[in-house]
């Protein structure tokens, strides 16, 4: 995987955000001297060849009035991890879905998704909706509620 100066130069405008646009590519596009077609084409192979793993949005929550964010952890038979997971990232709420190993005997939990809302009575509520539309009433889980926010940024290569 060979990257040319172009590559170098669109990784480096991208690290920090695409511009708030109704075009964010051809707005790309006219700093590198390239057309949105181009762009999109550039961001796409370096995709297809691992140069980048993921190309996607950092959603600041909280500046969007959703304050009471829970990690939810299931502890879900080992056989249905892929199944239960699947249905739960596939629900509007839940903006991350993933599995982990357990650490047994203190910490049975085996799968993990994000859930947000404006209050956490809203977040149970949805947790305990989902938990029966589901089918995973009988599933033993946690919500983890958030105390402190991180800086969230994607990564930076130059």
């Amino acid at each position: 995987m060979v990257l040319s100066e172009q590559d170098y130069r669109l990784i480096s405008v991208i690290q920090d955000g695409l511009p708030l646009v109704s075009h964010p590519y051809a707005e790309l596009g006219k700093k590198l001297g390239m057309g949105e077609e181009e762009v999109i084409q550039r961001l796409e192979r370096m995709q297809r060849e691992g140069i980048m793993s993921r190309f996607g949005v950092v959603v600041r929550h909280r500046e969007l009035g959703y304050r009471a964010n829970a990690m939810v952890v299931w502890d879900v038979p080992d056989g249905q991890v892929e199944e239960v997971g699947r249905a739960l990232g596939a629900q509007p709420w839940v903006t991350l879905c993933y599995q982990r190993a357990r650490h047994l005997p203190q910490w049975p939990y085996n799968l993990y998704c994000m859930v947000h809302g404006r209050r956490r009575d809203e977040v149970r509520e949805t947790v305990r909706r989902m938990a029966v539309e589901l089918g995973l009433t009988g599933i033993p889980r946690r919500l983890l509620f958030s105390v402190r926010r991180f800086k969230q940024r994607g990564g930076h290569y130059r």
